[in-house]
């Protein structure tokens, strides 16, 4: 009991619309797990043709000959292909502008940066000695989406902490997020870290050189950067529950994976500064007063590419849009 190839392509044939290219999904439980990124990749594609399977299956030539992507709604099997597809075309109307009324729940979502969403109440405020959350009838919009924000990074470590590695955390983050960069060398290249820092919604990086030559040297490269001479002066700018994160290349004693990194910056209760340095003696002595200070390692010891390319593969790893 297997659709036939023959009769599977007189009805591709007949679904085409002509001169648009179809985008051919088979939902399958031998496919690539269903997620959020592959319905946000289907809503782009100008056609999009799926086959329902049946009994078992259909014809594997037919699928690698035509089908661009296998999928599986999760382990376990069905009767056919149509429930998945019913599954696949409404989560791709979600992103259809219009289709939801209020284009902002889209993006609030699970799974749409990464993370759980946090939960929802409505009236009445007690129900079966049951109450809204206090904070969320408090009018305070301020402490309404800190309570969201820290109630969607518990849920998601609870229940599904693998939704970490592809998660985008910077908005989780409950202070906000500062970099700093150490300069020992006329060799170090910054150029680009204004832009960056944009990217990832750091308002203002701070540089450190110790030498007058360097500071106006990466005045030049960096103008929206706060240069600094000495490494103590970063507490100015720190509030004393800020953790500092040392980033490193290659495990050293005692640093985090970048997925533990993450974890520790979504679980801190206020802001998180990233360090920066080609100079691990000058990241292993920095020590800036009561602050917390973790290390982690983003990228292999070796990887002998400029500074800022580092500063910028860090980032996306840790704060990265998915």
């Amino acid at each position: 009991m297997v659709l036939a190839a023959p009769q599977l392509t007189d009805a591709l044939n007949h679904a085409k619309i002509e001169g648009v290219k179809p985008f051919v999904v088979y939902p399958s439980p031998q496919g690539v797990l269903i997620s959020q990124e592959i319905i946000e990749t289907l809503a782009r594609q100008d056609h999009v043709i799926i086959f329902c399977g049946h009994y078992e299956g259909i014809d594997e030539r037919f699928v690698e000959k035509y089908v661009d992507l296998e999928v599986s709604i999760g382990d376990c099997v069905l009767t056919g292909g149509e429930i998945p597809a019913m599954l696949i075309v409404d989560a791709m109307s979600r992103l259809v502008p219009g289709v939801v009324g209020k284009g902002k729940a889209v993006i609030e979502d699970s799974f749409y940066r990464g993370m759980l969403d946090n939960p929802n109440y409505t009236r009445p405020a007690e129900w079966e000695d049951m109450k809204v959350p206090e904070v969320l009838m408090s009018g305070n919009d301020k402490a309404v989406s800190q309570w969201r924000r820290k109630v969607a990074v518990s849920r998601t470590l609870t229940r599904r902490p693998e939704l970490l590695s592809r998660a985008s955390i910077s908005e989780y983050i409950s202070e906000g997020v500062s970099l700093a960069v150490f300069v020992g060398s006329e060799n170090v290249n910054l150029s680009g870290l204004s832009e960056l820092c944009k990217a990832f919604n750091i308002l203002r990086p701070y540089v450190i050189a110790h030498t007058r030559e360097l500071r106006g040297m990466m005045k030049e490269l960096c103008p929206e950067a706060k240069i600094l001479g000495n490494p103590e002066k970063l507490k100015e700018f720190l509030d004393t529950n800020a953790l500092i994160v040392k980033v490193f290349g290659g495990a050293i004693n005692n640093s985090l994976h970048s997925l533990e990194v993450k974890r520790r910056c979504i679980e801190h209760d206020g802001a998180v500064m990233f360090v920066f340095s080609d100079d691990e003696n000058f990241l292993e002595s920095l020590r800036l007063g009561e602050n917390k200070v973790i290390s982690g390692y983003i990228y292999e010891k070796d990887f002998e590419v400029p500074l800022n390319v580092k500063i910028g593969i860090a980032l996306d790893r840790l704060l990265g849009k998915r």
